[in-house]
Parts: C-alpha cells; sequence; structure tokens
C-alpha cells in the first residue's frame, strides 16, 4: 500500500510539472524551452504509472485519478498560492475516498 501511494504521488507530480510547463509556455508566453521538461515530466507519468500493481491498467488509472485531482489542489495552494476553499477540501477528500475504494477494495482471487 505505501508503495502505491509513493508511486502514485510520483505520478501526479510529474504529470502535474509536465501539465504546467505547458501551461507556462502556451498561457504565459514563455519560451518554447518549456516544453522539453514538460515532455520529460509527462514520460516519467506514464512510467511510474506501470509500476502499480494491478492486474488492469484501467483500474490503476482510475485510483490515480484521485490522487492527482488532490495533488492538483496541493499545486494550486502550495506553488500558485492561491489557497484551497472548503469545497476544493471536501471534493479532493471524496475523490481520494473514492480511489481507495477502488485500489484497495477486496476483489476475489
Amino acid at each position: 500500500m505505501a508503495k502505491a501511494l509513493l508511486i502514485y504521488a510520483g505520478a501526479a507530480l510529474a504529470e502535474i510539472a509536465g501539465c504546467f510547463a505547458f501551461w507556462v509556455w502556451l498561457r504565459s508566453g514563455k519560451s518554447a524551452v518549456w516544453v522539453l521538461p514538460g515532455i520529460v515530466s509527462l514520460i516519467v507519468f506514464a512510467w511510474l504509472l506501470t509500476l502499480i500493481d494491478s492486474d488492469y491498467a484501467g483500474r490503476a488509472y482510475a485510483a490515480y485519478g484521485g490522487v492527482y485531482v488532490a495533488a492538483s489542489i496541493g499545486w494550486l495552494w502550495l506553488l500558485e498560492g492561491a489557497r484551497p476553499d472548503r469545497w476544493d477540501i471536501i471534493g479532493a477528500a471524496v475523490i481520494l475516498f473514492g480511489a481507495a475504494i477502488i485500489l484497495f477494495g477486496p476483489r476475489p482471487t
């Protein structure tokens, strides 16, 4: 369980950083050089998700979605300086709960 959480946290950081690099380039008018670390980050993100112990990619991706939402709220606060409101926090908590059910729910063997 701890390994999966670390992998998901790393994947979320890599995906958000990669997408943010494109955001900076396309929305903030910065140099296209931002695309290079963005591409590397997105490759790392995809590779990390292959390390999740799941028989099905769709289940691993669905559970990851909750971690991504929570990490995005953290990014909003820590790196963009916008404090999340109660709806951000409640929404992220609900989504994380759902992700935990998907990832850790008992399955027939």
